[in-house]
């Protein structure tokens, strides 16, 4: 199969970002990237609309004439393998829930049915975005989490996504597992973040951004909220960087953008661990989402 340039496609929420994808070189191509932000409550036809919009806007930007498959990160529940939307009650995608995502694409497109057209999990696009964007990363085991609104999870080995087996969690997931009185999204997360804000300050934080300017006006409390995270993160992958034997992790999400709040607390329950480990924090999610999404096309023929 000629594998030369693809659609990357990253789908949240509220936004879709698309860009063409050199899949030699796993690059994205100048101009090509595309980003719309919509109300994904809206009827079918009318994200669908957005959507096809944000593709055909990065494929002409991008003066490329021929791409050979669509490569799309979308949150969960969703199953991945045949393209069906199971997302429910979560505020977004009410009118998707149980619709062949695969197939819209075909008809909003005009696609045939063996285009390729391949799904995955944000997370694991993430983290295979970051991998495929730095060669050594190709040789060796990594551990990447996103932190958002949610934490999600994936381990690389040697490119190849783990979510099975003695050495990573159900799924690979950590969202999920149970830490302190409930599950460890609850503390490591947005709501976390506004949650330990509350309970200090007794005052209500509109989002985790509000709390970050806070902390870099030197506000002790939302400083303190940034540490406890970060040692409940600790706390969380600790195990499971021991499990899977890690060469390397990687943070991703807006949170990461705080990195200098909760890193440090985070590095010091590593080193008592006694864990050696490359932690980075990565400086573009959403391009290594979108060549992680790509990188798909590898294993498809």
């Amino acid at each position: 199969m000629n594998k030369e340039y693809a659609v990357g496609i990253d789908i949240g929420g509220t936004h879709i970002t698309t860009a063409i994808i050199d899949v030699k070189n796993m690059k994205v191509v100048d101009l090509s990237l595309h980003k719309e932000s919509f109300d994904s409550n809206l009827p079918v036809d009318e994200v669908m609309s957005i959507w096809e919009k944000a593709i055909r806007t990065s494929i002409k930007n991008s003066k490329v004439e021929n791409v050979i498959g669509l490569s799309v990160c979308m949150p969960g529940p969703f199953d991945y393998e045949n393209g069906i939307c199971w997302i429910k009650d979560q505020s977004k995608y009410e009118h998707f829930y149980g619709l062949n995502v695969r197939y819209l694409f075909q008809g909003t497109l005009n696609l045939t049915s063996n285009f390729p057209i391949l799904f995955e999990n944000d997370a694991v696009c993430f983290g295979k975005g970051e991998v495929y964007k730095d060669v050594q990363n190709l040789s060796k085991k990594i551990m990447a989490i996103t932190l958002g609104t949610g934490l999600g999870a994936c381990f690389i080995d040697k490119g190849v996504s783990i979510a099975a087996g003695e050495s990573v969690p159900a799924d690979g997931e950590i969202y999920n597992l149970a830490f302190k009185e409930s599950i460890a999204e609850d503390y490591v997360s947005a709501r976390g973040l506004l949650r330990r804000y509350k309970n200090l300050t007794g005052k209500n934080a509109n989002n985790g951004l509000e709390i970050y300017n806070l902390a870099v006006d030197g506000d002790a409390n939302a400083v303190k909220v940034f540490e406890e995270m970060g040692e409940d993160l600790a706390a969380i992958v600790i195990p499971w960087l021991q499990k899977f034997d890690a060469d390397g992790f990687i943070i991703g999400g807006k949170i990461a953008n705080a990195s200098e709040f909760f890193l440090p607390a985070f590095h010091k329950k590593i080193k008592e661990a006694g864990i050696e480990i490359t932690v980075s924090i990565s400086k573009d999610n959403e391009e290594a989402a979108l060549i992680g999404a790509v990188s798909l096309l590898y294993s498809f023929s």
